[in-house]
Formats: structure tokens, C-alpha cells, sequence
């Protein structure tokens, strides 16, 4: 066990968050390279107090523990079988290029090494590449013939290539599919793309510490104590991790457990051993005093590792995205017979419904195996009664609302159209709180199998705010995000209250959410933009939102062997 040094540090009267320090009292204890604990004695005002409050209260947030980047990289592992040369009495020797797609070109990101006469080989080589949820990143696969007297394409034979989207790889983690040569399959050759999450390390380590019988450095009153944790870096510089709330006259404190993240209190070493219990010495008394002992103990009562699952450890774990569509038919979006209609459908040029509805759905569509999609309308008066109705089914089967793939769903979109009467008010709780009704019944699980996102497409400011904000605060404790798109050129300016950006939404009887769930953007924004740029923008924080509610709940991500024994394929 390395040993520990001990020495005092001196402090300014006053930091940043107004303590004064007794530079006499302190006392760091640390081993090369790894973490140093000091005790001091604080003053705090009550700024100070208030400021050191809201610390702790966020110290999660502070340290970056909970927000893991929309960003990660994954590692493809490619394998085929059965591919063929074309000269039959000789085997290929066979390459993978991996190429992207972008603004229609496809480009070449890497390739594989060359392996020698062989129909099933499987490639050493990884692909390394960058995953963004919100993006749909098409990925092209190529199999070359490369001869052994060059490396080069030019003179090389193309064996079969296949086509799909990263986010396809991720969500079944295993992708096998027949190599196409000319838009045929190339014989019973095959491809297999294995993809496996690079990350760096987010756990966390819960800590909670105690003191007894700590030297008072008071007149008047007893010490007010609080404790810092410092890591020293390898060139023997010190850096704060930790800072405690002070505890008021107190010489036997124990201070409110507290997290640090893993790679900011060891850089990520956890096997670098922790000394629970330590003596606070004061070299001054020391000095002076035959039978000096210490000033004090410092105790470690507490030290919990625990593991920060990313985004794709849930979706690679099985983790499905249940997306939902509700739909504006309130009498505001005009008639949609008149070309000035909002839902006026073009021959040619989609309205901007459609181009929401496309651009968010066709990159949730690939992490939802069945490809089966609930799709509502709000606002209007529906067959064969006309009544009002702010969630009913758009293919008109209340029993199964359900439509097959995005094209499913646009498809049920033109065909209700002319059986509607548009009406209102834009009331858009009723649908919040039938999604949340199915992400409830998801919770019984205890597992991470499904999470909703509910996309809802409004022409206007909705007449139901309250209700709205109190389904908001029920539903961000449910596995569930709710991205808003304006469409038109209403004024949006009351909506971006529900989006938590700004500040803490609240119910009217003022409970807060739980999690910031809600995601708000006009579409006028993106209308000159790709659809893209509207779909980046509206799921950027989806993957956040779904770690922060999987891992505030304690739930891990289901194993493999449990996912893919358990999922069912769409044809």
C-alpha cells in the first residue's frame, strides 16, 4: 500500500465562494499520483452559504457526471461469407472499403487489410467511426478482389457491396445481409457487421466522509470544518475535485455524501488504494507539544463505485425507441383544398408537415425493430359522429393506431385528410397523457426495453397550458421525451416555456420536472435548411435524456444474450 505524506497548505483568507480558511488547521494527505484530502475551518457569509449549497445541490452537473456526450465512437468488426471470384478455379483475396455518404457522394473512410485466398475471411482491421443519433449516417460496405500484385481498385473485381445506416448496426449490435453485385445478390455471399461502443469511462464514485474531535480554532464558538479533495497530477501540481458544505460548530462533522466522477477523482485508476480512516496532523503542534497525537481523525464512512451506462449500452442492450406521431387538424391550419392550407398536399413539393414528420421518423425508425409506428390527430371533428377528438387514431382503428413505417404513417396522413373537419381548440395534454399512459405500463418492467418519444407537429399556440405542463411533470418521470415542431408562422414565443432550456418547467401547483423532456423548435427556422439540420436539432438531447432516466432509476441495460433472445425482426 503506498504511504501517505502528510503536510500543511496554505490558503488565501477569502476564495471564490466565500470561506476563510485556517491555514493552521490544514492538513493534505495524498499519494503520488493520486488523491489528496485536506481539512480546514471555514467562515461562510450567507451568500457564501447559499452559493456552496447550490454546488453540492448540482455537483453532478458540475463535474460533467450525467452528461454524456450526444457523440461516441463505435468500433465495426466486419466478416463475409461465401463470397466467390470470378475465375472459378481460384479463391478471391478479398478487402472490405467502408465509404459514407455525403450530400449524396459517397466517400471512402477506410478499408481492411487484404486476406489471401480466402472466401470467408474475417478482417482484423476495424472501422472506427463517429455515431450521432440525430443524424441518419449512411454507410456503404464493398468487397474487392485485390490482386496480390497490386493493392489498388482500378484493376480490382467487385465482389458485392451492401448499404445500410449506422443506426441499423447499433440497434441489432449484429448486422448480417447478402452482398449485392449490380443490384443482384452475389450468389450466397454474405456480410456480417458487428458494432461494439468506444467509450471513455463515466462512472462515479459516491463518497462520505466524517470527523472526530477536530482542534478548535474558535474563541468564541467551536471550528466550522469542511473538506476539500484535491488529485495530484504527475507533475506534482495539485487539482480541487471536491469542496464540502461547511458544517457550523461542529469539532465531529459529518459532511452530506457527495459524487465525483471516476476520472476526475483517479483518473479513471480504480485500483489505487483508499486509507479509510486518517489523522489530521498540524505540523506547528507537532513542534511544540511532547505528547501531541493529532488534531483530529478524518474518516472515510462511505466509497461507492458506481457504473454510468451510455446511450448505446441501452440501445445495444435492446433498448427500443417507441416513436409516436400527433398531428395539428385544428381549423387554424387552413383548408386543406386551398393551396394556402398548411396540410394542402402538393404533388410535387411536401408540406411541412410531412417534412417534419420524414425527417425526425426516418432516424427513430432504425431503432425500432418492428417498424410499427402509432400515429394521432388532435383538433379535429372525426367520422362517422364528427365529434371533436384531440387523440384519435389516423387510420381511424382506435384499436390499432399503429402504421407501417414512416411511409405507413404519411400514407394514413393523405388518406384522413379529406374525412376530417378541422375544428379546435389546440389542445395537446389528452395525447401527452395516452403516450405516458403506454410508458407507465412500461415502468412495471424494471427493464430498459422501451423508451417513447412522442413528436408532435402544431400550427399554433396550444389553449391548454396547464394541463399540457402538468402531463410535462408527470410524464419526465416515465422512460419519454416530447419534441414540438411549430409549423407555420404563428408566434411561438409561449411555447418555448415548455422546453426546459430557459429555466425549470413547473406544474400550476408548482411541482418541477424531473428531467427536461421536452425539445421545442419552429420549423420556419430549418425551412431553408436540409431536413437534416431540423431532425440534429430536434434529437440532440434524446440520448442524454434517455441515460439520465435509465441510470437515475438504477436500471442497467439488458444483456445481450437477454436482448437477442427476446427480439423479433421486421421482414
Amino acid at each position: 500500500m503506498r504511504s501517505l505524506a502528510c503536510y500543511r497548505k496554505d490558503y488565501s483568507p477569502l476564495d471564490n465562494y466565500g470561506f476563510r480558511h485556517a491555514a493552521d488547521n490544514s492538513c493534505v494527505l495524498c499519494a503520488p499520483g493520486s488523491s489528496a484530502v485536506t481539512l480546514a475551518e471555514g467562515k461562510q457569509s450567507r451568500k457564501g452559504m447559499k452559493k456552496m449549497s447550490n454546488i453540492y445541490e448540482s455537483a453532478a452537473n458540475t463535474l460533467g457526471i450525467f452528461n454524456s456526450p450526444c457523440l461516441t465512437k463505435v468500433e465495426l468488426r466486419v466478416a463475409c461469407k461465401g463470397i466467390s471470384d470470378r475465375d472459378a478455379l481460384s479463391k478471391p483475396d478479398p478487402c472490405v472499403i467502408l465509404k459514407m455518404q455525403s450530400h449524396g457522394q459517397w466517400f471512402e473512410v477506410d478499408r481492411t487489410e487484404v486476406i489471401r485466398t480466402c472466401i470467408n475471411p474475417v478482417f482484423s482491421k476495424l472501422f472506427t467511426v463517429d455515431f450521432y443519433f440525430e443524424e441518419v449516417q449512411r454507410l456503404r460496405f464493398e468487397v474487392h478482389d485485390i490482386s496480390s500484385n497490386h493493392n489498388g481498385l482500378k484493376e480490382a473485381d467487385f465482389l458485392g457491396g451492401m448499404e445500410c445506416t449506422l443506426g441499423q448496426i447499433v440497434s441489432q449490435r449484429k448486422l448480417s445481409k447478402s452482398l449485392l453485385k449490380h443490384g443482384n445478390t452475389a450468389g450466397k455471399s454474405s456480410i456480417t457487421v458487428i458494432a461494439e461502443e468506444l467509450s471513455g469511462n463515466d462512472d462515479y464514485v459516491e463518497l462520505s466522509f466524517s470527523a472526530r474531535k477536530l482542534d478548535d480554532k474558535d474563541f468564541f464558538s467551536k471550528s466550522d470544518p469542511f473538506l476539500e479533495i484535491f488529485r495530484m497530477n504527475d507533475d506534482a501540481t495539485q487539482q480541487l475535485v471536491h469542496r464540502t458544505e461547511v458544517v457550523m460548530n461542529n469539532l465531529n462533522p459529518a459532511w452530506k455524501t457527495f459524487k465525483v466522477s471516476v476520472n476526475s477523482l483517479c483518473s479513471g485508476d480504480q485500483d489505487r488504494r483508499l486509507k479509510v480512516q486518517w489523522e489530521c496532523i498540524n505540523p506547528k503542534y507537532k513542534a511544540k507539544k511532547k505528547n501531541y497525537k493529532n488534531s483530529g481523525i478524518v474518516i472515510l464512512n462511505q466509497c461507492k463505485i458506481h457504473k454510468m451506462h451510455s446511450f448505446l449500452d441501452y440501445i445495444m442492450g435492446g433498448c427500443q425507441i417507441q416513436f409516436t406521431v400527433a398531428i395539428d387538424f385544428t381549423a387554424s391550419n387552413g383548408d386543406p383544398r386551398n393551396s394556402c392550407s398548411l396540410h394542402y398536399i402538393h404533388p410535387y413539393q411536401p408540406n411541412e408537415y410531412l417534412k417534419a414528420l420524414v425527417a425526425v421518423g426516418e432516424i427513430c425508425q432504425d431503432y425500432d425493430s418492428d417498424k410499427m409506428f402509432p400515429a394521432f390527430g388532435f383538433g379535429a371533428r372525426i367520422p362517422p359522429e364528427y365529434k371533436v377528438s384531440h387523440d384519435f387514431a389516423i387510420n381511424f382503428n382506435e384499436d390499432n393506431p399503429e402504421c407501417a413505417g414512416i411511409q405507413g404513417v404519411v400514407e394514413a396522413y393523405q388518406s384522413c385528410l379529406p374525412k376530417l373537419q378541422l375544428y379546435g381548440p389546440t389542445n395537446i395534454a389528452p395525447i401527452i397523457q395516452k403516450v405516458a399512459k403506454s410508458a407507465s405500463e412500461e415502468t412495471n418492467t424494471k427493464e430498459a426495453s422501451q423508451y417513447f418519444i412522442l413528436l408532435i407537429l402544431t400550427d399554433g399556440v396550444i389553449t391548454d397550458m396547464a394541463d399540457t405542463r402538468e402531463a410535462i411533470v408527470h410524464a419526465s418521470h416515465l422512460p419519454m421525451s416530447v419534441i414540438i415542431v411549430g409549423v407555420g408562422n404563428a408566434d411561438f414565443s409561449d411555447m418555448q416555456m415548455l422546453d426546459g432550456d430557459d429555466g425549470i418547467l413547473r406544474s400550476p401547483k408548482g411541482e418541477p420536472v424531473l428531467r427536461d423532456i421536452v425539445q421545442f423548435v419552429p420549423f420556419r427556422n430549418f425551412k431553408h435548411a436540409s431536413p437534416a439540420a431540423l431532425a440534429k436539432s430536434v434529437l440532440a438531447e434524446v440520448p442524454n435524456q434517455v441515460v439520465d432516466y435509465y441510470n437515475g432509476k438504477g436500471i442497467k441495460p439488458k444483456c445481450v444474450s437477454e436482448y437477442e433472445s427476446s427480439r423479433t425482426l421486421a421482414p
